[in-house]
Order: C-alpha cells, then sequence, then structure tokens
C-alpha cells in the first residue's frame, strides 16, 4: 500500500461563496464592488429553457446592471470551436467581466473563454497544461445548476479539440472564479434522474478526497460535511424535488465536495468513469454511482487502510448505527450503505447500478476502458495500484 506525507500539505480556496435563497440578488452588487459594468453571460440552452436565466436577468434589473450580451450555445461537451466563437463576442461587445450559468460544461467553457481574453489569444492549446498561466484573469463569476460537478471551486476545466481528436485539460488556480453563487433556484428544475446523477458525483468527490492519497485535515473536513449532507437530503430532495431547503443542501454540498477533492484530488472511481465515458458516453454522474461501491471494495481487498473506510460509516449512516457497528465491521457497512442508497436511487429514478443495467455498454468494451483507465490521471492518487488485469476484474464486476 502506498502511504502519503501525512506531514505536509497544501489547501486552497479562495473562491467566495455567497449562498441562500436570493443569493443570486447580490450579483450585480459583486460585479460593482470590482468595477465591472458589461458583463457577458455563458450559458446553454436547457438553462435558458428551462426559465433560469430569468431569475438572472430579474436580479440584475433590480439592481440596474445588464448584461452586454448572452451566449447561450454552449454543448454538453463543449470545444474549442465553442470557446472560440464566445471571444469573439466578448471583444465585439467590449464585455469586462463573465458570468456562467449552467453546469460543468458551461463553467469549464467560460474558464477557457477567460484565458483567451486575458491573455490576448487565439490559441487555447498554447496554455493547456497545469501552471502555464502566470497573471491573473478577467472577473470571474459562477452560478451553478446542478448540485454535483463542483466546477465552481476547481481550478480545472477540459475542452475538447475536435480537429484533432483530443480533450485540452488545463489546471491554474487562476482559473476559479471570484464568487460563486449557490442559489436553491437553480437546481428545482433538474429532474430526478438528473439530481440523483449529480449528487452521486459529488458523494464521489467526497468519498474519494476522504480516501485517496492527498486527504488531508482540511479536505476532511469539507469531504465528510458533504457526504453526511448528501445521505441526509438526497432521498428527501427526490421525494420533495420542489423544497428549496433540501435543494440547497444538495447544492452546498456539491461546492464543499468541490472544495476537498481539488485539494486531495480523486482516485479509482474517476479513473474508470472518465474511461467509460469515453468509450460509451455515459453521462459522469452516472459512472460515478455506477464504481464508487465496486472501487471502495478493491481498495479494501488489496489492504487499503480499513479505519479510513470504516469511519465513512460515520457520515454516511449516523452517530448511532456508527457507534452500534463494531469496529471490525464498519468497512462493510460501510460500502453496503452505499449501495443501499443506490437500490432507492435505482427505486426512486431508475439510476444504473450496474454496467449492464444502463443498456449502452457491451461486454466487448470492457479492455478498452481498462486501458484508458490505467492511463488516467487519477489513479496515481488512488490508495493502492491497480495494473490491467485488476481493472479489467473489477470492471467485469461492475457489469
Amino acid at each position: 500500500m502506498k502511504s502519503a506525507n501525512k506531514g505536509y500539505y497544501e489547501f486552497f480556496c479562495p473562491v467566495k461563496t455567497i449562498a441562500g435563497e436570493a443569493a443570486l440578488e447580490h450579483l450585480a452588487f459583486e460585479l460593482s464592488s470590482i468595477g465591472c459594468k458589461r458583463p457577458l453571460l455563458i450559458t446553454d440552452k436547457g438553462v435558458v429553457g428551462a426559465g433560469l436565466t430569468d431569475y438572472i436577468h430579474a436580479a440584475m434589473d433590480s439592481a440596474q446592471m445588464e448584461f452586454v450580451g448572452t451566449c447561450d450555445d454552449v454543448p454538453p461537451d463543449s470545444s474549442v470551436e465553442t470557446v472560440a466563437a464566445i471571444v469573439a463576442q466578448y471583444r465585439k461587445l467590449a464585455a469586462d467581466s463573465l458570468v456562467a450559468v449552467g453546469g460543468g460544461s458551461v463553467i469549464d467553457t467560460a474558464k477557457a473563454v477567460n484565458i483567451l481574453v486575458s491573455e490576448e489569444s487565439d490559441n487555447l492549446a498554447k496554455f493547456s497544461g497545469a501552471g502555464i498561466l502566470k497573471h491573473p484573469l478577467k472577473p470571474f463569476f459562477v452560478v451553478p445548476t446542478t448540485a454535483g460537478t463542483g466546477s465552481e471551486v476547481t481550478s480545472v476545466a477540459v475542452i475538447a479539440d475536435l480537429a484533432k481528436g483530443v480533450k485540452l485539460p488545463f489546471s491554474s488556480p487562476f482559473l476559479l472564479p471570484n464568487a460563486a453563487i449557490i442559489d436553491p433556484r437553480m437546481t428545482l428544475t433538474l429532474p430526478p434522474h438528473i439530481t440523483a446523477a449529480t449528487a452521486m458525483d459529488a458523494m464521489t468527490h467526497s468519498i474519494e478526497a476522504f480516501t485517496c492519497l492527498g486527504k488531508n485535515p482540511l479536505s476532511d473536513a469539507y469531504a465528510s460535511a458533504a457526504i453526511k449532507l448528501i445521505s441526509e437530503n438526497l432521498i428527501a430532495t427526490l421525494q420533495t424535488p420542489k423544497d428549496k431547503q433540501l435543494r440547497l443542501k444538495l447544492a452546498q454540498a456539491s461546492t464543499m465536495a468541490g472544495i476537498a477533492f481539488s485539494n486531495s484530488m480523486v482516485g479509482l472511481v474517476h479513473s474508470l468513469g472518465h474511461a467509460t465515458g469515453s468509450v460509451a458516453h455515459l453521462p459522469h454522474g452516472m459512472c460515478m454511482s455506477i464504481f464508487l461501491p465496486f472501487a471502495l471494495e478493491y481498495n479494501l481487498e488489496q489492504g487499503q487502510g480499513r479505519d479510513v473506510i470504516g469511519e465513512l460509516l460515520l457520515y454516511l449512516a449516523g452517530p448511532e448505527v456508527y457507534a452500534a457497528t463494531p469496529k471490525e465491521e464498519r468497512p462493510e457497512a460501510a460500502i453496503a450503505e452505499i449501495r443501499g442508497l443506490r437500490d432507492e436511487l435505482y427505486a426512486l429514478c431508475s439510476l444504473p447500478r450496474t454496467l449492464s443495467e444502463t443498456g449502452k455498454v457491451e461486454r466487448s468494451q470492457l479492455k478498452r476502458i481498462a486501458e484508458l483507465a490505467l492511463d488516467d490521471g487519477s489513479i496515481i492518487f488512488n490508495p493502492v495500484e491497480a495494473d490491467y488485469e485488476d481493472l479489467l476484474k473489477l470492471l467485469e464486476r461492475a457489469y
């Protein structure tokens, strides 16, 4: 088993969080307080169609501020071409700041747009990688509309270069927005299966942050709080989807999970999920939900500290169950709680528990998924190593 240097760690999250009912009404003040007068709105057709931008415009109107323009053509997997089109609009409209309203693709797109408008460049690939950016970027604010990705508090982005058939990764603290605005109105219209899948994405961020090599006391605090919030509120949210307080709790959990994993990294679940998404085009949150218990079981079998997985039971099931469960049984009990939650989600909204239940993954694809997962950067932070044969066996179990 690998070991991390527990005597040293770094933790960084300078993003201001503005949360709660009427959080949107603070956006105009945040913009004007740093001299922004011509913000450009970046979003997608789904967000506009759901009426969510109406709340944004109303909040801005009440403060006598308006957007200089709106770009709503961001696709589910953003591309270099999408970024270039928005950069052209930014320059044409002489915008001075960016507001991203949407999920992970919209937020990543806005981060990439900010690179080019700030660096006065048209070559996005030039900035791909870690630590390439050396200067602060233009003012940038994020309003997430899903409670899952945590992109509003992460220093990374991924944009597809369709012509070359590759995905360009970006990593820099300068990609972090000035503020994340967490308003429950933004997630009220999420359908049940997306609510469940995105919440399980956040759950996976939290659990991997808590169990992977980069864990530290500060990331543990955020991760454990997020696990508890999701465990206590996800099923209730699906049963009463219009409850703003429940929606807010899931949204806050997603943000806390984002802070946790951006400081401690993720592991095997994400390696498998990224690979499966590439090969079978499954939604990321669905992949996370499928692989989470299988990866934890693998880590346990390979000798990962039982105490760490056992401690998850406290946040997944509460102090009474934790205290009543013998210490040696807690790791398996924690994984059983996750499986139980997935069973409930399957019953409520048909969120798949196995690859075969998705109806979109062929057994013949498992070898390719294993190959890609082995080359995924997340696997480096998994507490125990896995080779190709290990991954193939795990995928067979998950099938």
